[in-house]
């Protein structure tokens, strides 16, 4: 008989078991049963943890999010624009890393205080600029917002980096609009080259705030 013993179960090894599966499963085929055989327990057993599969998505969330702050060091000396790109940077980074870690992460609520102290350096930083809090709030809401609605529809033709989803080839989707040819031509603009796209993309919203709020 082995004696080897396993490591406690607890949530945050259950999310990050649950979040080195769903890149087999993608997010509709992960399952607290899924989960719970690879982690050879039953299934019951995961219910003590998560009372269900949002709940276990707010710890996956939660641990992406360790995972991306400890990825993405923040200098006290950046300027506003600076830690706006850094920050949107990684998150699309972290985001990329698994697939649908989009939708995983939208709509997720962080278990306990993980992202404040975060929030808070990056809040000073923007008042210190002379943004008010809630000029801060809406410029790094916004980009977020920006980043995730950005890569969930990145994730929607390319679920991981190198894959790419039945339906859309360019050629053949410049075929089917070739009586609409700015449409058609448009479609190279839109679904490759995602890299180019989000930076320049960002970079306009970014200019947007700093002409909003008057701030270089």
């Amino acid at each position: 008989m082995s004696t080897e013993r396993r490591a406690p179960l607890d949530r945050r090894r259950v999310a990050d078991t649950a979040l080195k599966l769903l890149n087999e499963t993608g997010l509709d085929g992960l399952s607290l049963r899924t989960i719970a055989r690879e982690l050879d327990v039953k299934a019951p057993a995961l219910y003590w943890h998560f009372k269900d599969k949002q709940a276990l998505l707010d710890e996956m969330a939660t641990e992406m999010y360790r995972r991306m702050v400890a990825g993405t060091p923040l200098d006290p000396a950046d300027t506003w624009r600076e830690r706006l790109l850094k920050a949107n940077h990684g998150l699309r980074t972290c985001l990329l890393a698994y697939r649908d870690g989009a939708k995983v992460f939208s709509g997720s609520r962080f278990t306990g205080a993980v992202h404040a102290e975060y929030m808070e350096g990056t809040l000073r930083l923007f008042t210190a600029a002379g943004f008010t809090l809630a000029q801060a709030v809406r410029a790094t809401t916004t980009t977020y917002q920006f980043t995730l609605g950005f890569v969930t529809e990145e994730q929607g033709v390319e679920p991981l980096p190198g894959e790419r989803r039945e339906g859309y080839d360019m050629d053949e989707r410049a075929r089917l609009l070739a009586d609409y040819p700015l449409a058609a031509a448009a479609g190279a603009e839109i679904f490759t080259d995602w890299d180019r796209h989000y930076e320049e993309s960002l970079d306009l919203v970014i200019a947007g705030i700093a002409a909003a709020y008057g701030l270089d």
